[in-house]
């Protein structure tokens, strides 16, 4: 008499629910390589304008370059 049981077809096994589909792996692949193509290119190109600076804060004289309410005070004087 053969006592040998029929094998669990999950036993040894890694479950299927635990592993995402090769689609999903192969786009999450592909999305980091293009994120790290386009940040390599984007570091040898260097910056697109040097000279360019974020918003500063002037003395309200007139001669911050920032723009913002000190530049329309002056407008509506005359710029005197």
């Amino acid at each position: 008499m053969d006592d040998s049981r029929p094998s669990s077809p999950g036993a040894g096994a890694v479950p299927r629910k635990l592993v995402p589909p090769p689609a999903l792996c192969g786009f999450l692949l592909l999305l980091a390589l293009i994120f790290t193509v386009s940040y390599a290119v984007g570091t040898s190109a260097g910056p697109v304008a040097p000279g360019m600076h974020g918003t500063s804060t002037g003395s309200g004289d007139g001669t911050s370059t920032g723009g913002g309410m000190q530049d329309m005070e002056n407008m509506h004087s005359g710029g005197n």
